[in-house]
Protein backbone atom coordinates (compact mmCIF):
# COMPACT_ATOMS: atom_id res chain seq x y z
CA UNK A 1 0.00 0.00 0.00
CA UNK A 2 1.61 3.40 -1.09
CA UNK A 3 1.94 6.26 1.42
CA UNK A 4 -1.27 8.14 -1.20
CA UNK A 5 -3.59 4.87 -0.10
CA UNK A 6 -2.66 4.90 3.50
CA UNK A 7 -3.31 8.84 4.03
CA UNK A 8 -7.11 7.99 2.72
CA UNK A 9 -7.59 4.70 4.62
CA UNK A 10 -6.02 6.21 8.12
CA UNK A 11 -8.87 8.20 8.98
CA UNK A 12 -11.41 6.19 7.87
CA UNK A 13 -9.60 3.54 10.26
CA UNK A 14 -9.49 5.58 13.10
CA UNK A 15 -13.14 7.18 12.62
CA UNK A 16 -14.56 4.04 12.60
CA UNK A 17 -12.62 3.28 15.70
CA UNK A 18 -13.40 5.73 17.95
CA UNK A 19 -17.23 5.62 17.10
CA UNK A 20 -16.49 1.51 17.96
CA UNK A 21 -15.11 1.94 21.18
CA UNK A 22 -17.72 4.93 22.42
CA UNK A 23 -20.72 3.33 21.87
CA UNK A 24 -19.37 0.33 23.49
CA UNK A 25 -17.85 2.76 26.45
CA UNK A 26 -21.85 2.88 27.55
CA UNK A 27 -21.88 -0.69 28.10
CA UNK A 28 -18.51 -1.32 29.92
CA UNK A 29 -18.22 -1.86 33.19
CA UNK A 30 -14.90 -1.32 34.53
CA UNK A 31 -12.38 -3.24 36.84
CA UNK A 32 -9.01 -0.99 37.41
CA UNK A 33 -6.38 -1.77 34.82
CA UNK A 34 -8.70 -3.48 32.64
CA UNK A 35 -12.03 -2.94 31.22
CA UNK A 36 -14.66 -5.30 29.65
CA UNK A 37 -17.28 -3.66 26.75
CA UNK A 38 -20.31 -5.77 26.48
CA UNK A 39 -20.08 -7.05 23.32
CA UNK A 40 -16.73 -6.19 22.51
CA UNK A 41 -14.88 -7.71 25.55
CA UNK A 42 -11.54 -6.47 26.60
CA UNK A 43 -10.17 -5.85 23.33
CA UNK A 44 -10.55 -1.98 23.18
CA UNK A 45 -8.43 -1.81 26.17
CA UNK A 46 -5.78 -4.52 24.84
CA UNK A 47 -5.69 -1.35 21.90
CA UNK A 48 -5.88 1.44 24.00
CA UNK A 49 -2.53 0.03 25.83
CA UNK A 50 -1.01 -2.16 22.52
CA UNK A 51 2.20 0.73 22.78
CA UNK A 52 3.03 -0.07 26.36
CA UNK A 53 2.12 -3.49 26.30
CA UNK A 54 4.41 -5.07 28.87
CA UNK A 55 3.73 -2.34 31.72
CA UNK A 56 -0.03 -2.63 31.02
CA UNK A 57 0.09 -6.67 31.61
CA UNK A 58 2.42 -5.93 35.00
CA UNK A 59 -0.84 -2.99 36.05
CA UNK A 60 -3.42 -5.89 35.46
CA UNK A 61 -1.71 -8.08 37.59
CA UNK A 62 -1.22 -6.22 40.41
CA UNK A 63 -4.83 -4.56 40.09
CA UNK A 64 -6.56 -8.04 39.82
CA UNK A 65 -4.54 -9.47 42.63
CA UNK A 66 -3.88 -12.65 40.71
CA UNK A 67 -1.61 -14.08 38.38
CA UNK A 68 -3.43 -14.69 35.49
CA UNK A 69 -6.30 -12.96 33.50
CA UNK A 70 -8.36 -13.49 29.90
CA UNK A 71 -8.53 -10.73 27.30
CA UNK A 72 -11.15 -11.76 25.02
CA UNK A 73 -12.16 -10.37 21.83
CA UNK A 74 -15.73 -8.85 20.08
CA UNK A 75 -17.84 -11.78 20.57
CA UNK A 76 -18.09 -12.02 16.57
CA UNK A 77 -14.73 -12.81 16.49
CA UNK A 78 -12.35 -15.87 17.69
CA UNK A 79 -10.04 -13.32 19.44
CA UNK A 80 -8.87 -14.88 22.97
CA UNK A 81 -5.44 -14.47 24.90
CA UNK A 82 -4.92 -16.36 28.12
CA UNK A 83 -1.88 -14.24 29.53
CA UNK A 84 0.11 -15.75 32.73
CA UNK A 85 2.80 -14.91 34.80
CA UNK A 86 2.26 -17.34 37.44
CA UNK A 87 5.33 -19.74 37.85
CA UNK A 88 3.82 -22.72 38.42
CA UNK A 89 1.74 -22.06 35.18
CA UNK A 90 5.18 -21.06 33.19
CA UNK A 91 6.80 -24.29 34.18
CA UNK A 92 3.85 -26.15 33.14
CA UNK A 93 3.43 -24.54 30.02
CA UNK A 94 7.31 -24.81 28.96
CA UNK A 95 7.91 -28.15 30.67
CA UNK A 96 5.94 -30.48 32.52
CA UNK A 97 3.33 -30.70 29.70
CA UNK A 98 5.51 -29.06 26.70
CA UNK A 99 3.78 -30.94 23.79
CA UNK A 100 0.49 -29.51 24.44
CA UNK A 101 1.74 -26.04 23.76
CA UNK A 102 3.56 -25.47 20.32
CA UNK A 103 4.25 -22.48 19.24
CA UNK A 104 1.10 -22.21 16.49
CA UNK A 105 0.56 -20.52 13.74
CA UNK A 106 0.69 -16.72 14.98
CA UNK A 107 4.54 -17.34 15.94
CA UNK A 108 5.47 -19.08 12.68
CA UNK A 109 3.87 -16.40 10.81
CA UNK A 110 6.20 -14.11 12.50
CA UNK A 111 9.20 -15.38 11.85
CA UNK A 112 8.15 -16.91 8.58
CA UNK A 113 11.19 -15.47 6.69
CA UNK A 114 13.30 -17.88 8.78
CA UNK A 115 11.65 -21.37 7.33
CA UNK A 116 12.00 -24.38 9.37
CA UNK A 117 15.11 -23.02 11.50
CA UNK A 118 15.20 -23.82 15.12
CA UNK A 119 12.78 -21.02 15.77
CA UNK A 120 9.62 -22.16 14.19
CA UNK A 121 10.52 -25.96 14.55
CA UNK A 122 8.03 -27.95 17.37
CA UNK A 123 8.10 -31.51 18.68
CA UNK A 124 10.77 -33.64 17.57
CA UNK A 125 12.00 -31.69 14.97
CA UNK A 126 13.10 -28.73 17.74
CA UNK A 127 14.17 -31.32 20.05
CA UNK A 128 16.50 -32.45 17.42
CA UNK A 129 17.64 -28.97 16.62
CA UNK A 130 17.80 -27.88 20.32
CA UNK A 131 19.94 -30.54 20.90
CA UNK A 132 22.24 -29.88 18.11
CA UNK A 133 22.93 -26.43 19.06
CA UNK A 134 22.84 -27.16 22.89
CA UNK A 135 25.80 -29.44 21.71
CA UNK A 136 28.02 -26.76 20.01
CA UNK A 137 27.25 -23.97 22.17
CA UNK A 138 28.32 -25.54 25.31
CA UNK A 139 31.34 -27.28 23.97
CA UNK A 140 34.73 -25.85 25.09
CA UNK A 141 35.92 -25.35 21.73
CA UNK A 142 33.17 -22.90 20.93
CA UNK A 143 33.73 -21.32 24.20
CA UNK A 144 37.14 -20.83 23.58
CA UNK A 145 36.78 -19.61 20.02
CA UNK A 146 34.24 -16.35 21.29
CA UNK A 147 36.25 -15.57 24.40
CA UNK A 148 39.48 -15.18 22.30
CA UNK A 149 37.38 -13.45 19.30
CA UNK A 150 35.94 -11.21 22.07
CA UNK A 151 38.94 -10.14 23.56
CA UNK A 152 40.52 -9.23 20.18
CA UNK A 153 37.75 -7.04 19.38
CA UNK A 154 37.88 -5.28 22.77
CA UNK A 155 41.66 -5.01 22.57
CA UNK A 156 41.98 -3.91 18.58
CA UNK A 157 38.96 -1.74 18.61
CA UNK A 158 36.55 -1.36 21.69
CA UNK A 159 39.35 0.10 23.79
CA UNK A 160 40.98 2.35 21.85
CA UNK A 161 37.33 3.80 20.95
CA UNK A 162 36.30 4.62 24.39
CA UNK A 163 40.02 5.77 24.65
CA UNK A 164 39.19 8.35 21.91
CA UNK A 165 35.77 9.47 23.67
CA UNK A 166 37.05 10.11 26.82
CA UNK A 167 39.84 12.30 25.53
CA UNK A 168 37.95 14.13 23.24
CA UNK A 169 34.70 14.33 25.43
CA UNK A 170 32.53 12.96 22.51
CA UNK A 171 29.00 11.85 23.54
CA UNK A 172 28.56 8.44 22.21
CA UNK A 173 25.42 6.19 21.59
CA UNK A 174 26.44 3.71 24.23
CA UNK A 175 23.50 1.25 22.70
CA UNK A 176 25.40 1.72 19.25
CA UNK A 177 28.31 0.37 20.66
CA UNK A 178 26.78 -2.61 22.04
CA UNK A 179 25.20 -3.10 18.80
CA UNK A 180 28.36 -2.79 16.61
CA UNK A 181 30.42 -4.96 19.10
CA UNK A 182 28.19 -7.69 18.93
CA UNK A 183 27.90 -7.08 15.23
CA UNK A 184 31.92 -7.36 15.19
CA UNK A 185 32.08 -10.55 17.28
CA UNK A 186 29.20 -12.49 15.07
CA UNK A 187 30.90 -11.66 11.61
CA UNK A 188 33.88 -12.99 12.83
CA UNK A 189 32.64 -16.05 14.56
CA UNK A 190 30.03 -17.02 11.74
CA UNK A 191 32.81 -15.96 8.59
CA UNK A 192 35.90 -16.07 10.04
CA UNK A 193 35.89 -12.29 8.83
CA UNK A 194 37.45 -8.98 10.38
CA UNK A 195 35.45 -6.22 10.25
CA UNK A 196 36.13 -2.61 11.43
CA UNK A 197 32.76 -1.62 12.39
CA UNK A 198 33.67 -0.23 16.21
CA UNK A 199 36.26 1.78 14.72
CA UNK A 200 36.74 5.60 15.68
CA UNK A 201 35.16 6.57 12.76
CA UNK A 202 32.34 4.60 13.82
CA UNK A 203 31.71 3.50 10.02
CA UNK A 204 28.48 2.88 8.16
CA UNK A 205 27.56 -0.97 7.22
CA UNK A 206 24.67 -1.58 5.32
CA UNK A 207 24.47 -5.64 6.73
CA UNK A 208 24.87 -4.35 10.11
CA UNK A 209 22.00 -1.91 9.62
CA UNK A 210 19.75 -4.04 7.92
CA UNK A 211 20.39 -7.12 10.72
CA UNK A 212 19.68 -4.74 13.23
CA UNK A 213 16.18 -3.31 11.60
CA UNK A 214 15.13 -6.70 11.14
CA UNK A 215 15.78 -8.08 14.68
CA UNK A 216 13.62 -5.23 15.90
CA UNK A 217 11.07 -5.54 13.51
CA UNK A 218 10.74 -9.58 14.77
CA UNK A 219 11.29 -9.09 18.03
CA UNK A 220 8.67 -6.25 18.16
CA UNK A 221 6.09 -8.04 16.52
CA UNK A 222 6.90 -11.37 18.95
CA UNK A 223 5.88 -9.01 21.75
CA UNK A 224 2.80 -7.74 21.02
CA UNK A 225 -0.50 -9.83 19.90
CA UNK A 226 -0.35 -9.86 15.73
CA UNK A 227 -3.42 -7.97 15.23
CA UNK A 228 -1.82 -4.90 16.57
CA UNK A 229 1.38 -5.13 14.47
CA UNK A 230 -0.70 -6.18 11.49
CA UNK A 231 -2.90 -2.96 11.76
CA UNK A 232 0.58 -0.99 12.68
CA UNK A 233 2.41 -2.32 9.48
CA UNK A 234 -0.71 -1.37 7.04
CA UNK A 235 -0.56 2.17 8.48
CA UNK A 236 3.04 2.52 8.34
CA UNK A 237 3.40 2.92 12.38
CA UNK A 238 6.51 1.89 13.40
CA UNK A 239 7.14 0.17 16.89
CA UNK A 240 8.92 0.74 19.80
CA UNK A 241 12.93 -0.01 19.91
CA UNK A 242 14.04 -2.91 21.43
CA UNK A 243 16.85 -2.04 23.82
CA UNK A 244 19.83 -4.61 24.42
CA UNK A 245 20.34 -6.45 27.75
CA UNK A 246 23.64 -4.36 28.58
CA UNK A 247 22.09 -0.67 28.07
CA UNK A 248 19.81 -1.76 30.83
CA UNK A 249 22.45 -2.88 32.88
CA UNK A 250 24.35 0.21 32.15
CA UNK A 251 21.24 2.45 33.17
CA UNK A 252 20.62 0.17 36.24
CA UNK A 253 23.83 0.51 37.72
CA UNK A 254 24.71 3.74 37.01
CA UNK A 255 21.23 4.78 38.78
CA UNK A 256 22.36 2.40 41.94
CA UNK A 257 25.96 4.04 43.38
CA UNK A 258 25.88 1.65 45.33
CA UNK A 259 25.88 -1.50 43.25
CA UNK A 260 28.43 0.25 41.24
CA UNK A 261 30.47 0.71 43.74
CA UNK A 262 30.82 -2.96 45.17
CA UNK A 263 31.01 -4.29 40.68
CA UNK A 264 34.23 -1.70 40.50
CA UNK A 265 35.62 -3.14 44.02
CA UNK A 266 35.38 -6.65 42.58
CA UNK A 267 36.73 -5.67 39.13
CA UNK A 268 39.69 -3.74 40.92
CA UNK A 269 40.75 -6.94 43.02
CA UNK A 270 40.81 -9.04 40.06
CA UNK A 271 42.68 -6.01 37.99
CA UNK A 272 45.25 -5.94 41.31
CA UNK A 273 45.77 -9.67 41.00
CA UNK A 274 46.53 -9.70 37.36
CA UNK A 275 48.72 -6.66 37.68
CA UNK A 276 51.92 -8.83 38.35
CA UNK A 277 51.59 -11.38 35.27
CA UNK A 278 51.63 -8.14 32.38
CA UNK A 279 54.17 -10.43 30.07
CA UNK A 280 51.71 -13.03 30.22
CA UNK A 281 48.69 -11.19 29.08
CA UNK A 282 50.87 -8.62 26.52
CA UNK A 283 50.36 -5.53 29.00
CA UNK A 284 46.67 -5.50 28.79
CA UNK A 285 45.55 -6.90 32.16
CA UNK A 286 42.32 -5.56 32.00
CA UNK A 287 41.26 -7.43 28.99
CA UNK A 288 40.18 -10.58 30.35
CA UNK A 289 40.33 -14.31 29.60
CA UNK A 290 36.67 -15.67 30.19
CA UNK A 291 38.02 -17.62 33.14
CA UNK A 292 39.15 -14.66 35.02
CA UNK A 293 35.47 -13.91 35.39
CA UNK A 294 34.05 -17.08 36.85
CA UNK A 295 35.01 -15.57 40.63
CA UNK A 296 32.86 -12.38 40.02
CA UNK A 297 30.47 -13.00 42.18
CA UNK A 298 28.60 -9.99 42.52
CA UNK A 299 29.00 -8.64 38.38
CA UNK A 300 27.09 -12.14 38.04
CA UNK A 301 24.68 -11.33 40.22
CA UNK A 302 24.22 -7.79 39.16
CA UNK A 303 23.49 -8.93 35.70
CA UNK A 304 20.95 -11.69 37.22
CA UNK A 305 19.09 -8.89 38.73
CA UNK A 306 19.00 -6.99 35.41
CA UNK A 307 17.68 -9.79 33.70
CA UNK A 308 14.98 -10.02 36.28
CA UNK A 309 13.47 -6.58 35.58
CA UNK A 310 14.31 -6.45 31.46
CA UNK A 311 14.49 -10.11 30.37
CA UNK A 312 16.22 -10.26 26.83
CA UNK A 313 13.00 -11.62 25.34
CA UNK A 314 10.23 -9.79 27.38
CA UNK A 315 7.20 -11.98 26.26
CA UNK A 316 6.49 -15.54 25.29
CA UNK A 317 4.15 -17.12 23.06
CA UNK A 318 2.06 -20.56 22.86
CA UNK A 319 -0.91 -22.22 21.48
CA UNK A 320 -2.94 -25.00 23.25
CA UNK A 321 -4.23 -28.67 21.48
CA UNK A 322 -6.19 -29.90 24.37
CA UNK A 323 -8.67 -28.19 26.73
CA UNK A 324 -6.03 -28.40 29.89
CA UNK A 325 -6.50 -27.61 33.52
CA UNK A 326 -3.38 -24.93 34.72
CA UNK A 327 -1.96 -25.58 37.81
CA UNK A 328 -3.44 -22.01 39.33
CA UNK A 329 -7.20 -23.53 38.30
CA UNK A 330 -7.63 -21.76 35.24
CA UNK A 331 -9.56 -23.43 32.19
CA UNK A 332 -7.75 -23.50 28.75
CA UNK A 333 -9.98 -24.35 25.74
CA UNK A 334 -7.62 -25.26 22.58
CA UNK A 335 -7.04 -22.69 20.43
CA UNK A 336 -6.48 -20.34 22.72
CA UNK A 337 -3.59 -18.14 22.25
CA UNK A 338 -1.17 -17.68 25.70
CA UNK A 339 1.07 -14.99 26.58
CA UNK A 340 3.62 -15.31 28.86
CA UNK A 341 4.60 -11.68 30.06
CA UNK A 342 8.42 -12.47 31.52
CA UNK A 343 8.82 -8.80 32.41
CA UNK A 344 5.47 -9.23 34.76
CA UNK A 345 6.99 -12.01 36.52
CA UNK A 346 9.99 -9.63 37.25
CA UNK A 347 7.52 -7.14 39.10
CA UNK A 348 5.55 -9.39 40.90
CA UNK A 349 5.57 -8.54 44.96
CA UNK A 350 4.78 -12.31 45.55
CA UNK A 351 7.04 -13.98 43.59
CA UNK A 352 10.09 -11.58 44.76
CA UNK A 353 9.12 -9.90 47.70
CA UNK A 354 8.32 -6.21 48.50
CA UNK A 355 11.46 -5.33 47.03
CA UNK A 356 10.57 -6.42 43.45
CA UNK A 357 10.97 -3.33 41.81
CA UNK A 358 14.13 -2.10 43.76
CA UNK A 359 17.90 -3.32 41.90
CA UNK A 360 19.26 -5.74 44.07
CA UNK A 361 21.88 -7.61 42.92
CA UNK A 362 22.26 -9.08 47.20
CA UNK A 363 18.94 -11.23 46.29
CA UNK A 364 21.27 -13.71 44.06
CA UNK A 365 23.55 -14.08 46.70
CA UNK A 366 23.49 -16.73 49.86
CA UNK A 367 24.86 -16.64 53.69
CA UNK A 368 27.83 -18.12 52.21
CA UNK A 369 28.45 -15.28 49.60
CA UNK A 370 28.26 -17.46 46.65
CA UNK A 371 25.51 -17.46 44.18
CA UNK A 372 22.25 -18.84 45.01
CA UNK A 373 18.80 -20.09 43.19
CA UNK A 374 15.46 -20.12 44.95
CA UNK A 375 14.01 -23.35 45.66
CA UNK A 376 11.36 -22.15 43.92
CA UNK A 377 12.72 -22.77 40.75
CA UNK A 378 9.86 -21.95 37.93
CA UNK A 379 10.02 -18.45 38.71
CA UNK A 380 13.77 -18.67 36.95
CA UNK A 381 12.02 -19.70 33.54
CA UNK A 382 12.55 -15.83 33.39
CA UNK A 383 15.95 -16.04 32.72
CA UNK A 384 15.43 -19.04 30.64
CA UNK A 385 13.17 -16.98 28.19
CA UNK A 386 15.48 -17.10 24.97
CA UNK A 387 16.27 -20.26 25.91
CA UNK A 388 12.89 -21.71 26.15
CA UNK A 389 11.81 -19.85 23.01
CA UNK A 390 14.33 -21.93 21.05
Amino acid sequence: MDNLSKSYYMPAFFLFLVCFLSIGLFLKKTSQAIDYWLFLGSFPSLVINSNRVHEWFTEVFHSLGRGSFFIDGPIFSNLKYFVTCHPQNIEYILKTNFNNFPKGPEFKQIFSPLGDGILNADYDTWKVQRRMAHTVFMSREFKNLISNISRKVVKEQLVPLLVHVSRTGTTINLQEVCSRFGFVVNMNAMFGTDVTYLSIELPSNDLAEAIEDIQEAVFYRHTVPMFVWKLMRLFGIAGNTIASGLIWFFWLVSKTPSVEKKVLEELKELLSSKMGKLSEYNEWPWVFHSDDINGLVYLHAALCESLRLYPAVPINSKTVLNEVVLPDGSLIKPGTQILIPFYSVGRMPWIWGEDCLEFKPERWIGVDGMLTRNENTSKFFTFESLYNLY
